[in-house]
């Protein structure tokens, strides 16, 4: 085992994207890097136009232009902090003053800071992870969720965490807003039923580019009581975002559907 993958026994994720989703516009936040950029792709490869929210308007351009050039869509990069509720009315409005609609949403910006001990998270620390992880989103999807209803569809899909379940002591307030995210995926499936489907995926530990900062040596003895016994790969996470985006999903609002590779802790 190499940091949790087992090389040479991991099957390539199929190119070929059976699920159409012509003539939909979706917003991707997080969508630069790792799992939103793998999502933002595969809806893109599925037919879609979207939109690449992150911080840095340059990382968003590259995404935006790689994707567009893959794929053939239209890629719209966009600057914008999630955390801060300010900016999220103008992000909604550029969506939809560039393609007049939005079919998909889907809440991937998160953080999770590393900190030595509880007591070391201060208030600033906390309050800036509640804000990515659970109040942008919140406001993000009351405002996308309030237009998709009055056009009569959407999907909202949240990226939420099996951290929300299985809460570790170093990222308490990291699992304590994606256990507030699982709740609000649930009341909005209410409050945006029948036009609009809310949704969420808990993922589980996917080897982007945060593993970088990791000692993957930990890992790979932990990711060895997975059910795989590895962590996932970000385009591993795609098909569940596809079936959510898309009418597969028709009868499935108000889910947390778990993608961790059987893990348990």
């Amino acid at each position: 085992m190499t940091g949790g993958v087992e090389e040479g026994r991991v099957r390539p994720v199929p190119r070929g994207v059976p699920i159409d989703l012509g003539g939909r516009v979706a917003l991707v936040t997080g969508g630069s890097r790792g799992l939103g950029r793998s999502i933002a792709m595969g809806l893109a490869e599925a037919g879609a136009d979207v939109v690449i929210a992150s911080r840095k308007l340059d990382a968003c351009e590259r995404a935006a232009a790689e994707i567009g050039a893959a794929t053939g869509r239209r890629a719209l990069p966009y600057a914008c902090h999630v955390g801060h509720w300010d900016e999220l009315d103008g992000l909604v409005d550029a969506v939809y003053a560039e393609f007049g609609r939005l079919d998909v949403l889907v809440n991937n910006a998160g953080m999770s800071p590393r900190y030595d001990t509880v007591a070391d998270v201060g208030e600033e620390l906390f309050d800036k992870v509640i804000g990515v992880n659970l109040k942008g989103p919140f406001r993000l999807a009351a405002l996308t969720g309030t237009r998709m209803a009055a056009a009569g569809e959407g999907s909202i899909i949240n990226i939420s965490s099996t951290g929300a379940a299985r809460p570790r002591a170093d990222i308490v307030p990291y699992a304590a807003a994606k256990a507030g995210l699982n709740a609000i995926t649930v009341g909005l499936a209410h409050a945006f039923g029948p036009a609009v489907r809310v949704n969420a995926i808990m993922a589980g530990t996917f080897l982007t580019d945060v593993r970088d900062s990791w000692d993957m040596a930990a890992f790979a003895e932990r990711a060895d009581r997975f059910a795989l016994r590895r962590g996932g790969r970000p385009e591993e996470i795609v098909g569940t975002a596809l079936y959510l985006a898309s009418d597969l999903s028709s009868y499935t609002t108000g889910s947390i559907l778990t993608v961790d590779g059987g893990g348990t802790s």
